[in-house]
């Protein structure tokens, strides 16, 4: 059984958010201990409350989540501020902003820890990598591990200066695989197969060996190489991927380029 924590306010419900929301609600969170800040007012799951307007308090114990833009905070923080008090944590959702710009927008004494989850999180197969600093002590720590848990695996980083790398790595990932496969499948089809049965089985492919990879002691490249048998169809194929590492340069060249915005985003936030 979850445990989750008193009260949860969500500024904003983007998708990211959302997907939280809905796994945290099929995992047992009571609609009626969520709040969502919206300047819209539209709903977001059944008994779950929608406020347009800022409350006049934040109640007891609550974890504050922000999953608005992250250009957005110069914005929320004058009135969120306010509101917090030391029992508050915050859960910060925001790319590229960094815990040093989070405290001086919201004030240095509440607990305050960054998270970067997935989109597999609506499943409870996501990536959460967390960060915090000596601001946040072991229960606070303790209360956003337990809130995350439903929603895969929990991740904790001591150098925030690696959060946009994780954030590439781990946050921007699903959608390198999404293209992996489209581009698997459209090969497959590009060479005969119908689009639709090659979507299938690119998909499923996938999957399969993710699991597989996922239970195996053995890594990843051995994995392959296992597979590939000297002078069969495998290993022909591999070849073309490891000819002068020109998958692995792809993904550095994609990974950096992914991180390196990330820590755009960061300064510009910090100068807003």
């Amino acid at each position: 059984m979850a445990l989750f924590p008193p009260h949860i306010f969500m500024v904003g419900c983007g998708n990211m958010a959302g997907a939280m929301l809905s796994r945290w609600l099929e995992c047992g969170l009571d609609p009626a201990d969520v709040t969502v800040l919206r300047p819209s007012g539209r709903a977001v799951a059944p008994g779950v409350r929608v406020m347009a307007e800022w409350p006049g308090t934040m109640p007891h114990g609550a974890v504050v989540v922000l999953g608005m833009k992250p250009q957005q905070l110069g914005q929320v923080a004058p009135k969120l501020a306010p509101l917090l008090a030391d029992n508050s944590t915050v859960v910060s959702l925001l790319a590229g902003v960094t815990m040093q710009v989070l405290r001086d927008a919201l004030g240095g004494d509440v607990a305050m820890i960054r998270a970067m989850p997935n989109t597999p999180v609506a499943l409870g197969q996501g990536v959460c990598a967390l960060y915090a600093d000596s601001g946040a002590g072991e229960t606070a720590r303790n209360i956003v591990v337990e809130l995350m848990a439903p929603l895969g695996l929990v991740e904790w980083i001591s150098d925030e200066g690696q959060f946009n790398l994780i954030t590439a790595l781990s946050g921007c990932g699903p959608a390198f695989v999404f293209r992996f496969i489209d581009a698997m499948a459209s090969a497959a089809s590009d060479l005969g197969m119908t689009p639709d049965q090659a979507q299938r089985l690119a998909m499923a492919t996938v999957q399969g060996a993710a699991s597989l990879a996922a239970a195996s002691s053995v890594d990843p490249a051995q994995l392959a190489d296992n597979v590939a048998s000297p002078g069969g169809m495998t290993r022909e194929g591999l070849n073309v991927m490891d000819n002068e590492g020109r998958m692995k340069a792809l993904l550095l060249d994609t990974l950096r380029a992914a991180r390196d915005r990330g820590e755009a985003l960061a300064r510009q936030a910090s100068t807003s």
